[in-house]
């Protein structure tokens, strides 16, 4: 959901527009919904590190001419950087919603839970 906010006008337009489409979605949703007792919470993750982002990481070094180390750092720059200096695990995004389906988060809804690594800068 990164770029819902920070489109990559080159290349991810559409896909840029349709998640920022959903963002906006998901919180009229809450206001509908919230007195039925049910929760609209938005997990927005950064680049994670699927087995199809590993071999998009592998296409891109053999067309580069690269490592994949590089590739990654490449993607990394693209993005704008992310501070912590990774892409996301999957565990890293699925921690994060089992708590939000948790009892322990009963009382959210109509929020958007960023988990980016930093990528989106904050004021």
């Amino acid at each position: 959901m990164v770029l819902a906010r920070l489109p990559l006008y080159d290349s991810t337009l559409p896909y840029a527009a349709a998640k920022a489409g959903l963002l906006n979605y998901s919180k009229g949703l809450s206001n509908e919904v919230a007195d039925k007792g049910v929760r609209v919470l938005t997990a927005s993750p950064g680049w994670i590190m699927t087995h199809a982002a590993t071999r998009m990481m592998k296409l891109i070094a053999e067309i580069s001419r690269v490592t994949i180390e590089q590739a990654k750092h490449s993607v990394i720059d693209a993005l704008g950087g992310i501070p912590i200096g990774r892409p996301a695990w999957p565990e890293d995004v699925a921690e994060l919603v089992g708590f939000l389906v948790s009892q322990r988060a009963s009382y959210l809804t109509r929020t958007e839970y960023v988990i980016d690594g930093g990528t989106i800068p904050t004021i």
